[in-house]
């Protein structure tokens, strides 16, 4: 299997200046779409199981169709999956012994302490295994998986609070909020450039975006140059496939053949997922 630890994979994106595509998988035809699409870019990815698809498909049945896939279409990539925004250490322990390779505990809602305190324990164990671990500091507005954060909390991080947690908790690659959001934008977001470059001559480490979808590619480009390493996907994946499956049911609505429309589906989000993996600068890096 073409797996690859998080850690060596992000941090051989953050020195050569591309960022690695986290992209959310939620079923058998996701997961399928994103490896084609890496494949076909010849890019090293991350594949990220969530929340929302754990409580749906569990976290094993998620799990096992990754290799199932890779070993049928022959997928030849740098491979890692992720475990995202894990609330729990249990779950990221659980993650370890299923063979993740990337594991991050979220513990951005818990009171700073207490987000130090778990997520170095995570990080330990992830070192031990040779994973790679990410830690969250900082509140990132919207809904992901079930979790709502109100745009007035989505607190953008403190430069003093970026490096004491990076360097406490000894996480490898690190999510700050610099003014992104998970889901849907009302109105064109406008990261806070200045404050992210103020980070990464702090911290001296990979820095992770959330909210990745929806935020306009100049801005995109110019965060990968001030020290991105790692952007997440998941609602314009989302939106790819539905829309996909939509205009196919459009203009052959008596199609009930599964594959026919889940095909279209697949297809609209490879082109999402290989748009992304150009603009971060990871194709041709595999």
């Amino acid at each position: 299997m073409p797996y690859m630890s998080g850690k060596t994979m992000i941090q051989q994106a953050w020195s050569e200046g591309y960022a690695i595509g986290a992209f959310t998988a939620h079923n058998l035809e996701t997961i399928k779409a994103v490896l084609l699409a890496a494949e076909k870019e010849q890019s090293p990815i991350m594949i990220q199981i969530g929340q929302k698809a754990i409580n749906e498909m569990g976290m094993k049945p998620l799990r096992d169709a990754v290799d199932s896939l890779i070993e049928h279409h022959q997928i030849s990539v740098p491979i890692c999956i992720h475990l995202d925004h894990s609330r729990k250490f249990e779950q990221c322990m659980e993650a370890a012994t299923r063979n993740f390779q990337s594991l991050m505990f979220d513990g951005s809602a818990l009171p700073f302490e207490d987000n130090v305190r778990i997520t170095k324990t995570v990080v330990e164990v992830a070192e031990a295994l040779g994973l790679g671990a990410e830690g969250e500091i900082g509140k990132i507005g919207g809904t992901e998986d079930d979790i709502t954060v109100d745009e007035k909390d989505a607190m953008i991080t403190t430069v003093e609070e970026a490096l004491d947690f990076s360097e406490r908790t000894g996480v490898h690659y690190l999510a700050v909020s610099i003014g992104t959001a998970h889901g849907v934008y009302k109105t064109t977001p406008e990261l806070k450039f200045d404050r992210l470059s103020e980070i990464k001559e702090a911290v001296k480490k990979p820095i992770v975006l959330h909210g990745g979808s929806g935020v306009p590619d100049d801005q995109v480009i110019e965060a990968v140059k001030r020290g991105v390493a790692k952007i997440n996907v998941d609602t314009e994946l989302r939106q790819g496939f539905i829309k996909g499956v939509q205009s196919h049911w459009s203009k052959n609505q008596d199609d009930f053949i599964l594959a026919d429309v889940m095909n279209t589906g697949i297809a609209a989000m490879m082109e999402v997922v290989q748009h992304k993996i150009r603009l971060f600068g990871s194709n041709g890096k595999a």
